[in-house]
């Protein structure tokens, strides 16, 4: 089985470098293995393509229609591979996980789809204590629209591995009804009715917390789990509209991102406290 691992980017030269440098690693020592490296270049302003271009292993693509669902799309269509694999441009890939992805479809056939929690690099071990806590409630509703309702699946967006077999056959990204909150739902929810879609919380990768800083705790996790039912059960996103979320446009790093979510996990704890 070949592997096409796939990485929408849209301004995002400052993080690309680590990212590749990450799976770069990861694909030598796994170097009996076939594996393809596609960047979508999703309409940047900045100079993504030049880092790409840096990168011998790497293919470049581009595709001049702003959204994370379009960028999937070209690259869906311009892989290689029998399996497709799904990361952030913000994404450190971990020792083990292409070993792990063959591993998962080679010893189960049915397996359409395989994703897993993402964990953030850049914050503290307390903190990701809570994230873990939100992937579990994640993984309760999970196990109940999988099993008792069987109506759904789960994938996460910045770390899912789908084959291309599966995709062509529910007709590839919804491109008309989401472009950036939901698109993960929609896609659990078609392939589920085609075959397993598992979600292990073993399955894990390494992602900026850049969002959940921007956004805080609160809005961001709501803002998931509303888009995720509203999907589920309306087959459509609840929001529309999303802010891009860029290194430039983020005026905190280091010591600050990490005082700031202390502050916003103690005031949403004190809320729920009271």
């Amino acid at each position: 089985m070949q592997l096409s691992v796939i990485i929408p980017a849209y301004n995002e030269a400052k993080y690309l470098p680590t990212c590749l440098t990450s799976l770069i690693a990861e694909i030598k020592r796994n170097q009996h293995r076939s594996i393809e490296i596609i960047v979508v270049d999703n309409a940047s302003t900045d100079n993504t393509t030049v880092i790409v271009k840096q990168y011998s292993e790497v293919t470049l693509i581009k595709e001049p229609r702003k959204g994370l669902v379009f960028a999937r799309q070209a690259g869906f269509v311009a892989a290689h591979g029998d399996l497709l694999a799904n990361i952030d441009a913000d994404t450190i890939v971990p020792i083990g996980w292409i070993n792990t992805i063959y591993q998962e479809f080679t010893h189960c056939p049915n397996l359409v789809a395989l994703s897993g929690p993402q964990k953030y690099y850049d914050l503290p071990k307390r903190i990701n204590f809570f994230v873990s806590v939100f992937y579990r409630l994640a993984y309760l509703v999970y196990l109940i629209n999988r099993y008792i309702f069987k109506i759904s699946s789960l994938v996460q967006g910045g770390n899912f591995i789908v084959t291309k077999a599966a995709l062509n056959k529910i007709g590839g990204y919804n491109t008309k009804e989401f472009t950036f909150y939901g698109e993960d739902a929609d896609l659990a929810r078609r392939l589920f009715k085609i075959g397993l879609v598992k979600f292990s919380l073993n399955f894990k990768i390494f992602s900026s917390a850049r969002r959940l800083v921007a956004e805080g705790l609160l809005t961001m996790g709501l803002r998931y789990a509303i888009n995720y039912l509203w999907v589920v059960f309306f087959k459509k996103p609840f929001n529309k509209t999303y802010l891009d979320i860029r290194l430039g446009n983020l005026p905190y790093s280091g010591k600050i991102i990490r005082k700031r979510l202390l502050h916003l996990f103690a005031r949403f704890f004190s809320n729920v406290k009271t």
